[in-house]
């Protein structure tokens, strides 16, 4: 290999963390904690066709505290998945690629995804609860 004098691709911990890295990163964890949630999910269906006991007793184990821990998470997931997803569909179309206009709709998509959880979450608790 021929020694070009060029220096090294700088390492991660060179970055300083920005709000677009760190979207990115959330984004793709999201993605994958609602395919992780949707066995959640299939589960609550499976036991819904198992009959009335075995529904009773899913509802017990996801109304337990860390049942609910999960379903705020997930619901969260959801909607930040959705907002920055239509983040990028903004993008894609060729708009707000200026960086003062690519940080704002980063923090738009994440507190976009806070409203809409508590929203919906002040919803569901004020009509009787998820479980």
């Amino acid at each position: 290999m021929a020694n070009t004098q060029r220096p090294l691709s700088p390492h991660l911990q060179i970055y300083k963390r920005q709000v677009q890295m760190m979207t990115s990163i959330v984004h793709r964890a999201t993605g994958i904690a609602l395919a992780v949630g949707s066995v959640l999910v299939v589960g609550g269906l499976l036991h819904l066709a198992a009959g009335e006991d075995s529904f009773n007793h899913f509802k017990s184990i996801i109304g337990s505290p860390v049942g609910m821990i999960l379903l705020v998470g997930w619901s969260w997931a959801l909607f930040y998945h959705l907002c920055n997803g239509i983040r990028h569909l903004i993008q894609d179309a060729g708009l707000g690629y200026e960086i003062p206009q690519f940080i704002r709709s980063s923090w738009l998509s994440v507190a976009g995804s806070i409203v809409l959880t508590v929203l919906v979450w002040a919803y569901v608790m004020t009509a009787g609860g998820a479980a």
